[in-house]
């Protein structure tokens, strides 16, 4: 019975993972053949096949005459300035937990870690308040600042995980030596933890190039208005243009993302399995 039970369960595998595939490649055929329909031949609804080739026309009408290129340049600061930076005061705040001989270490990795738990929405509304009374609304340094502090809780606890897999030995050797702490992370632990660094480089990229909700409630103009932010309005903003243009524009933006895990897909593998060890 035990038998006849496991190989009914490797034979519903396939099909599980088959029907998963599919799921998630409907959508985006769709979302290809719709982009490629010119703009003026947009019937009302999804088209299933192919009805014309004016990808580089909708492209262009998103990415110019829509304003999609303003901010497309915005997201791409704030997802590589903002993704290194939270990476980097996360590895130094790993570093301050593990290594060093603060007081009460558990405390403060829950008090990093805790900003992960909360829902974002709870800040919007003092986060607003605070920024109108600062002039950080609709600032391209406003939307840095959050992204930051929004980035590091989760890329800390990556960082973290993966910081106590390196033997203390080490550290001690370092000090016995004359190292400083300063000497010690940069020297020792930063090169040991390329591949953590990497996967939560990739991790915080991709939270920031994907959000909305900061961007809708913290700005407004094209050229400070993350890009999928200034996805949504484009309807609103060019709306004789139709879903084409739209859908267009979405397919630009996945490209980055889509490009970033291919290219470092080795990295990020790596990183997540030693983060999780």
């Amino acid at each position: 019975m035990d038998r006849a039970v496991h190989r009914s369960a490797r034979a519903a595998r396939p099909l599980f993972v088959a029907g998963c595939v599919v799921l998630w490649l409907v959508p985006l055929y769709l979302l290809v053949v719709n982009a490629l329909t010119p703009a003026t031949e947009y019937a009302g609804k999804p088209d299933w096949t192919v009805q014309g080739f004016a990808l580089a026309d909708n492209i262009e009408t998103a990415w110019e005459k829509a304003g999609i290129g303003d901010s497309f340049e915005a997201s791409l600061l704030y997802a590589v300035v903002c993704g290194l930076v939270a990476v980097l005061v996360a590895a130094m705040a790993a570093f301050a937990v593990v290594v060093l001989p603060i007081p009460r270490p558990a405390f403060w990795f829950w008090l990093i870690y805790s900003g992960t738990l909360f829902p974002l929405q709870i800040f919007l509304a003092p986060l607003f308040g605070l920024y109108a009374d600062a002039n950080l609304y609709d600032t391209r340094l406003g939307l840095m600042l959050v992204y930051v502090a929004w980035a590091v809780p989760f890329a800390f606890f990556l960082i973290r995980n993966q910081m106590t897999t390196v033997p203390p030995e080490l550290t001690e050797a370092a000090l016995i030596d004359g190292a400083s702490f300063t000497r010690i992370f940069w020297r020792i632990h930063l090169p040991l933890m390329r591949a953590g660094l990497g996967a939560a480089f990739i991790f915080q990229f991709t939270a920031v190039w994907n959000d909305l909700l900061l961007g809708i409630t913290l700005s407004r103009s094209g050229d400070v208005q993350p890009v999928m932010a200034a996805l949504t309005t484009l309807k609103a903003s060019y709306a004789s243009s139709g879903p084409p243009v739209i859908l267009a524009g979405a397919l630009v933006v996945s490209v980055p993302t889509l490009l970033l895990f291919l290219v470092f897909r080795g990295l990020f593998l790596r990183g997540i399995t030693a983060s999780t060890r």
